[in-house]
C-alpha cells in the first residue's frame, strides 16, 4: 500500500508505553546552514542592525511584493511601531480579535488607547468582518485583524471598512508568513502587515520581526524610530565618505533587528517553500484522520486563500465527552505530546476584565472557541510517526471519553 494513503487513513496504531521522547509542541528547523551563516556574521565583525539586515529585508519586500520592509526585533515592537506612526494615542480605540496572543491587545494600551475586541468567525476563528462596523465610533483610528493560524481574514470587507470612516489597516500576521489572500501575498495588503519570526514561527530568526507596507510615509518614520530616532544610525554611518553628525529626530526605540537575527533569517527564507509543503502535508493528514469523528472539528481554509498552517488548531465537541478540555490538554502531556493553547480569550484574561470591565457573554463565539480548543503538534521536524502518534492518542481519548448515545 502506498505510504502516503496508509498515513491518510484513520488507523489506531499501537502505543509504545515505555517511550520516554518527548513530542515537543514545536521545535524551529535549523541546519548547517544556520550555523555556518551565523558564525560568519560574528567573524564579520558587525554583528548589530547592519548589511544582513539590510539584504534580509530586501528579500523580504521582494518576497510579499510590498514596496519597504523595515526589521525589528519582535512582531511586538512591530506593532507598536506601526501604531505610533500613524498616531494612535490617549483616548483612541482599535478594533481587534479577543483570540490573538496578548501582544495584539498590550500595544494598544501601551499607546494610552483601548482596545475594542469584535467576536469571531466559528470556521477560520477569524475576526468576523461582517461585526466590525457596529463597533466603530468616533474614537476609533485602526482595525487590527489577526490572520488566525495562517489562515487570511476577509480582507476585501476589512479594506472598504477601513476605507469608508478613513481608518488604518495594521495587519497582525505573525502567524501568516506564506499566507496568500486572493492570489496575493500576505504583506501587501493593508498600510502595514506586522510579521513574527518568533521561534515557533514559519520561518525564525531565534526572536524577530517584520513591518511591510507600501507608504513611504510610514515605512520612513517606523524606521526611524525603530533606531532611537537618530537621522544615521551605526551603520548608515559606516558607510558614508564623510563623517556627519547624526540628530535625535524623534524620541525613537531600540527596536529594530540586528544582524545575527538576520543572518538566520536569510537561511530560513530560502527554505520556506519547503516549510509550509511539510506544514500543509501534515494538516491534511490531521484532517483526514478526524475527519470521521464528529467530537473533533478541525480547520479549514475558507475562500481564495492559501493558509500556511502555522498552528493547526483542534475544537473539541466537549457537551459530547465526559471530560473537558483541559484535561484532555492533560493527557496529551501525561502522553508525552507537547500541546498549546491559541488562545483563551483574551477579554477574559485578568487584566483586561478589570481595566475595561469585560465580562463572559459578550463575545459568544470566542468564549466558545477558547474553551474547546487545543493546538498540535505541527512543524517541519516531525517526522511521520511523530503525526501518527498525535492521531493516535486523540482518537483513543475521544472513543474512551465518548459519551454513550441514548435510545
Amino acid at each position: 500500500m502506498n505510504k502516503e494513503k496508509l498515513l491518510e487513513k484513520p488507523i489506531l496504531y499501537k502505543e509504545n508505553k515505555k517511550r520516554a521522547n518527548f513530542l515537543p509542541f514545536s521545535l524551529p528547523s535549523f541546519d548547517k546552514e544556520e550555523e555556518t551563516a551565523v558564525i560568519q556574521t560574528l567573524r564579520s565583525g558587525w554583528v548589530t542592525k547592519g548589511p544582513k539586515t539590510e539584504e534580509f529585508e530586501g528579500r523580504i519586500k521582494r518576497y510579499v511584493g510590498s514596496k519597504y520592509a523595515i526589521g525589528t526585533n519582535s512582531c511586538t515592537s512591530a506593532l507598536e511601531l506601526s501604531l505610533i506612526a500613524i498616531g494612535v494615542g490617549n483616548g483612541d480605540e482599535v478594533i481587534t480579535t479577543p483570540i490573538t496572543f496578548p501582544s495584539t491587545a498590550n500595544v494598544i494600551v501601551h499607546r494610552g488607547a483601548k482596545p475594542v475586541f469584535v467576536d469571531i468567525e466559528k470556521g477560520t476563528f477569524n475576526i468576523d468582518a461582517d461585526k466590525i462596523e457596529k463597533a466603530i465610533t468616533n474614537k476609533t483610528k485602526a482595525i487590527i485583524p489577526v490572520h488566525f493560524a495562517g489562515h487570511p481574514c476577509q480582507m476585501d470587507k476589512i479594506l472598504k471598512i477601513a476605507e469608508k470612516y478613513g481608518l488604518f489597516v495594521i495587519e497582525d500576521a505573525a502567524h501568516a508568513f506564506g499566507s496568500e489572500y486572493h492570489n496575493k501575498m500576505i504583506g501587501n495588503i493593508g498600510d502595514l502587515t506586522c510579521f513574527s519570526f518568533y521561534a515557533t514561527k514559519n520561518i525564525t530568526t531565534g526572536e524577530g520581526g517584520m513591518v511591510t507596507t507600501n507608504d513611504e510615509r510610514l515605512a520612513r518614520k517606523i524606521d526611524l524610530l525603530s533606531s532611537h530616532g537618530i537621522s544615521s544610525p551605526a551603520w548608515k554611518r559606516s558607510k558614508a565618505k564623510i563623517y556627519r553628525h547624526w540628530e535625535a529626530v524623534l524620541a525613537g526605540y531600540n527596536y529594530h533587528m540586528y544582524d545575527i537575527q538576520a543572518a538566520i533569517g536569510l537561511v530560513q527564507l530560502k527554505k520556506i517553500g519547503k516549510f509550509l509543503k511539510i506544514r500543509g502535508k501534515y494538516a491534511q493528514i490531521y484532517n483526514n484522520a478526524f475527519k470521521d469523528i464528529p467530537e473533533a472539528i478541525t480547520p479549514s481554509a475558507k475562500g481564495d486563500v492559501k493558509h500556511s498552517y502555522h498552528l493547526y488548531v483542534i475544537m473539541f465537541k466537549i457537551e459530547n465527552l465526559t471530560i473537558d478540555r483541559d484535561k484532555i490538554m492533560n493527557i496529551l502531556q501525561q502522553k508525552n505530546i507537547g500541546i498549546g493553547m491559541h488562545y483563551r480569550a483574551l477579554h477574559l484574561q485578568p487584566f483586561y476584565r478589570e481595566k475595561f470591565g469585560f465580562k463572559r457573554g459578550s463575545l459568544p463565539v470566542s468564549e466558545y472557541i477558547s474553551d474547546r480548543i487545543i493546538s498540535l503538534p505541527l512543524y517541519p521536524k516531525m517526522s511521520n510517526a511523530d503525526v501518527r502518534r498525535v492521531i493516535d492518542v486523540i482518537r483513543k481519548v475521544i472513543n474512551k471519553y465518548r459519551k454513550k448515545k441514548i435510545f
